[in-house]
């Protein structure tokens, strides 16, 4: 004979404690889920952040060689007159 058939409230305790086992790994599967959103989104910004920082750099190398240009020209023209 089964535990069940002797006794019902063994039926009834397992029930419970099965509950019990199955809220506790949804809570541990939502942290889990929580965290791993948590790092999804801090890779993104740091993605982000490499991103604006390359343009930020573009930018100032650019400038830099505009100038050099500028003063390539001036040379050039003071050098021909």
């Amino acid at each position: 004979m089964t535990a069940a058939a002797i006794d019902p409230t063994v039926r009834a305790e397992q029930t419970a404690e099965l509950q019990i086992q199955n809220r506790t790994l949804e809570m541990q599967l939502l942290h889990e889920a929580l965290a791993r959103a948590h790092m999804q989104d801090r890779l993104q910004e740091a993605e982000h952040e490499r991103v604006v920082t390359r343009v930020v750099r573009a930018r100032r190398l650019k400038l830099r060689a505009e100038r050099a240009s500028l003063r390539a020209r001036k040379a050039l023209a003071v050098a021909l007159m």
